[in-house]
């Protein structure tokens, strides 16, 4: 079993703390994704639990063993970076045993741990091939698969499709997501693209200033963020935000007369002149004709469209209310100008409210 645990977890640099005393337990089997912006900590925390960064208090533990004083060779953990780290002048087949050659593994135990890792990523007919020889995916299939021969308790990942184009990035999630079902062991991946950790998570872990700011299951984070800033960072596109005003007869007082029901899920939770932030995703706000099927309450705009986004199979639509730009979504699209004015549906049930000063969900 390989559950790891990071108990208040800080990392300084000099006098400059980085991590601020996190905590947080990973069980064996689970696939966790950090998230977050650059210089949020969350590369530094995955170094930290290789062993790469040494930490400045708190405790590691991997499995039952507290791993704050090991190197990284003794800690049974297999790392997987961004630039692959393969060796040029050898061959995929030495590239994969290399690990097991240093640690005097016999030739049989090496062949046999290099053709089940090959068969597993598909690499069995690039053996013989150098890593020039390789597209991009096929050389991050190599980097996993040298992980893979040394049957690690922990897989760490950071940020390893970054140097992929969108199509490879699509079909290396497809790869990595397979290969933890395959050899069902505990991953810990590290991403700044929030479509990576919702589409591989098990578990969400986002992160800002070196802080955990909310954890959950991709659709529990989509769904009911904390705060603001998980709002806008999870989601594409971003949550809209706008700020508004309760009034005395229930309402949202955005701007420019705009006014919406306060969501009933809201009512007792307000209360006259408080300052909130009105949050909605384009997703729930939809032009009449184009819109998904509404449960329950709904507000009415009309809207004139500045710019619109064909996707496909729905369009983007970016529109200004009440000041604000905000996106909308139009399902069965069809062609739309700038300029035109359309009515649009919000659905109050899928709304959020925000406190205005600690930017914290109402809840």
């Amino acid at each position: 079993m390989a559950k790891v645990q990071l108990k208040n977890i800080v990392k300084n640099y000099g006098a400059l703390e980085v991590v601020h005393g996190i905590n947080l337990d990973i069980e064996h089997n689970e696939f966790v994704v950090l998230v977050g912006p650059s210089g949020c900590g969350k590369s530094t925390t995955l170094r930290m639990i290789a062993g790469l960064e040494d930490i400045s208090g708190g405790e590691i533990s991997i499995g039952e063993n507290v791993v704050n004083n090991l190197p990284p060779r003794d800690r049974n953990i297999s790392m997987v970076f961004q630039n692959y780290a393969l060796y040029p002048h050898m061959t995929v087949r030495e590239n994969l045993g290399f690990s097991l050659k240093i640690a005097k593994k016999s030739e049989e135990e090496i062949a046999k741990a290099v053709a089940e890792a090959a068969n597993i990523l598909s690499l069995t007919e690039y053996l013989e091939r150098k890593p020039g020889a390789l597209s991009g995916g096929q050389r991050q299939r190599v980097a996993m698969g040298r992980a893979i021969v040394r049957h690690p308790d922990v897989f760490l990942f950071d940020e390893p499709l970054s140097n992929l184009d969108a199509k490879l990035r699509a079909q290396m999630r497809v790869e990595i997501k397979k290969l933890h079902q395959k050899i069902k062991t505990t991953i810990v991946y590290v991403t700044h693209d929030q479509v990576e950790a919702m589409t591989l998570a098990d578990r969400i872990v986002i992160m800002r200033d070196g802080h955990i700011e909310q954890q959950g299951t991709p659709l529990e984070v989509f769904e009911t963020p904390v705060n603001t800033f998980v709002a806008t960072f999870i989601g594409s596109p971003p949550m809209n935000l706008m700020d508004a005003t309760v009034t005395a007869d229930g309402k949202l007082d955005l701007t420019d007369g705009v006014s919406v029901p306060v969501p009933a899920a809201f009512k007792d939770k307000v209360s006259a002149g408080q300052k909130v932030v009105f949050g909605f995703r384009a997703d729930n706000v939809m032009p009449e004709g184009h819109s998904l099927p509404m449960q329950g309450e709904a507000a009415s705009f009309d809207m004139t469209v500045d710019l619109s986004e064909p996707l496909g199979t729905e369009t983007l639509l970016f529109v200004t209310l009440a000041g604000v730009e905000i996106q909308a979504k139009m399902h069965n699209p069809r062609p739309v100008k700038s300029g035109e004015r359309l009515t649009f549906q919000l659905d109050l049930t899928r709304c959020h409210l925000f406190d205005a000063v600690t930017q914290k969900a109402l809840r």
